[in-house]
Order: C-alpha cells, then sequence, then structure tokens
C-alpha cells in the first residue's frame, strides 16, 4: 500500500482506536470518532468528547493527554479473507482544548450526531501527526 493510499482509508475510516498513557505509563486505548483536516499541510487530526452517556466529563485521555500528549491512532481493516487485511497507523502530539469551532465543522461534515450537538459541547482532542505507518496483506489492483 502506497502511502497516499493509506492516508485515504485513514482518512474515510469511520472510528479509529485511540492510545495514550497513563502517569504510570499503562496503556489506555479507546475507540474515537474522527475528522482530519486535508487543507491543513500537518493534517491535523480532531477528536470531541461528545453527548454519549459517560460516568464523567473528566475523560481518562483527556488526564493523558494533559499528562504525556504522545498519543497514537489506529484504523484497520480485517476479513476472514486474509488477502484484505490492512492497517494505517498515525503516532502524534495531542492537545485538548475547550472549544475548538473548526474540529466541530470537520466532526459536524463527516458525522451526522455532531451537526445535531449543542454548541461548544464538549473538549476537542486536537492531534498533530509526527509519523504514518501502514502494512497492508496485498496492494490493492
Amino acid at each position: 500500500m502506497t502511502e497516499q493510499e493509506a492516508r485515504r482509508r485513514f482518512m474515510a475510516a469511520r472510528v479509529a482506536r485511540l492510545a495514550t498513557v497513563t502517569p504510570i505509563n499503562d496503556p489506555h486505548v479507546v475507540p474515537i470518532c474522527f475528522a482530519v483536516d486535508e487543507e491543513d499541510e500537518a493534517e491535523t487530526i480532531y477528536s470531541a468528547v461528545d453527548a454519549k452517556p459517560k460516568t464523567t466529563p473528566d475523560l481518562k485521555r483527556l488526564r493523558n493527554i494533559e499528562q504525556n500528549p504522545r498519543v497514537a491512532l489506529l484504523v484497520d481493516h480485517y476479513d476472514e479473507d486474509w488477502e484484505q487485511v490492512w492497517w494505517v497507523r498515525v503516532d502524534g502530539n495531542a492537545t485538548v482544548e475547550d472549544d475548538h469551532q473548526h474540529g466541530r465543522q470537520l466532526l459536524a461534515a463527516k458525522y451526522r450526531q455532531y451537526g445535531q450537538a449543542p454548541e461548544g459541547l464538549g473538549r476537542v482532542v486536537v492531534i498533530t501527526p509526527t509519523r504514518w505507518r501502514f502494512w497492508a496483506y496485498r496492494d490493492p489492483v
């Protein structure tokens, strides 16, 4: 798979897994919705804390990022036909912002649920990619 194809697959994915590290170096992985700013040369990635029910708005992933900004995002495809299997991982540095209108607009363009969410809802994780890694069993024909 080419880097261009890896980025296309990543950007088209509906869900990614966000990996952070706790202050005692334990891994923490959660599924997230995300959007990529394709117009931005850095291809900044956004994910927001949305209105789905949560135990607390003080999420562990947000606390982890505030302690250690290094994160990884993984998008993958599994199939019983292993020739169709692939993954793309983005390593990067993240910040947490109280409100990020541009990020919210990108998320609303990708997911209708964000377009229906009240303004200013939740915090936004802003990820600047530092490295793209990818693998596919075989290249697309």
